[in-house]
């Protein structure tokens, strides 16, 4: 199922995609993910496991950018779907992403997918 897109009050600096696949919620941040943008991510995940689809597969393949307060709405997604029994996988991240989480320590705490298929598929 598909819950479209949502849109950006930050001149279309981040959009945010949702879908369900399976037993998935598949949120797809599309742009740059930063202190202007962040609450666009936090609240579909927020909301996604307040509905009980605590397996989110956040899709960063088309996410350009990404500063410590993205981490932080993505470090507190992981936390509240853990504590509904579900997880955060991480999908196709750019190397510029990938960076952030290795320069912070952050990518030994989620499941990272080099694709969304394997997220999906696991």
């Amino acid at each position: 199922m598909d819950r479209g897109t949502v849109g950006s009050a930050n001149r279309g600096r981040l959009q945010v995609e949702v879908r369900t696949e399976g037993r998935s919620e598949v949120v797809t941040p599309v742009g740059e993910l930063d202190h202007h943008t962040a609450d666009l991510l936090r609240d579909p995940l927020e909301s996604a496991v307040g509905e009980g689809r605590s397996r989110l597969v956040v899709d960063c393949s088309r996410l350009d950018f990404c500063d410590s307060t993205g981490l932080n709405v993505l470090l507190g997604a992981r936390l509240k779907a853990e504590a509904a029994g579900g997880g955060v996988h991480l999908a196709g991240m750019q190397p510029v992403v990938a960076r952030v989480f290795e320069i912070t320590g952050a990518e030994a705490v989620f499941t990272v997918h080099a694709t969304l298929e394997e997220a999906l598929a696991t």
